[in-house]
């Protein structure tokens, strides 16, 4: 699987979609791939920023990490995109990021690829599924591949999302990950790598 190429590409506010596209990167460079990690640019006002302690520190930590392009995606075999939920959709920078890409796709160059998602929220119930769903509403019109984890493996019956990987952090948004959430990653990073390299290895047949 080495010559599977794989983009993690993420919008994080206070970090915690941060260390979900980090736990995804090892897990995909364990199973074989080259990958890169990318963060989407902020688009919030400082002031907005600065009004939340959190926030503001995830900035200042993050703000020199390299940021995606298009060719991150371009370039790729296999796509995950990471994001808070926003009322159960997916957040603006992400959004924003996702609406430059009129180029690559209006040639193609977004299709055939393998994608899967990945959010967080502070409640159980809080819009992780809606927000799964509509990112992968962008994947279709890409003519991507949505290689969604389901309930391949016994993880995913103690994490509960077959749509990709969910986190919930908590009344004060701080909860870290667990366990169970590190096993749901690791198993779709690997599931990842593994159905891109199939396809890869079929159109190079």
């Amino acid at each position: 699987m080495t010559d599977v190429r794989v983009s993690v590409i993420y919008y994080s506010s206070t970090g915690t979609v941060h260390a979900m596209a980090k736990r995804l990167a090892s897990a995909a460079e364990t199973a074989g791939a080259q990958v890169r990690l990318r963060q989407v640019p902020e688009l919030a006002p400082e002031e907005a920023i600065a009004s939340n302690a959190a926030w503001s520190q995830h900035f200042d930590d993050t703000k020199n990490e390299p940021k995606a392009v298009p060719d991150d995606l371009v370039e790729a075999d296999a796509v995950l995109l990471g994001t808070p939920t926003r009322y159960g959709n997916i957040s603006s920078q992400l959004k924003q990021f996702i609406d430059t890409l009129g180029p690559q796709w209006s040639q193609g160059l977004l299709a055939d690829k393998v994608y899967a998602g990945f959010t967080a929220t502070m409640t159980a119930h809080g819009g992780q599924e809606s927000t799964l769903l509509a990112l992968y509403t962008t994947i279709y019109h890409f003519g991507g591949l949505v290689v969604a984890p389901g309930y391949t493996d016994p993880s995913k019956f103690a994490d509960g999302n077959p749509y990709g990987v969910s986190h919930v952090t908590g009344g004060t948004n701080s909860d870290p990950l667990t366990d169970v959430q590190h096993a749901a990653l690791d198993h779709m990073a690997r599931r990842v790598v593994t159905i891109a390299g199939r396809l890869k290895a079929g159109a190079a047949a």
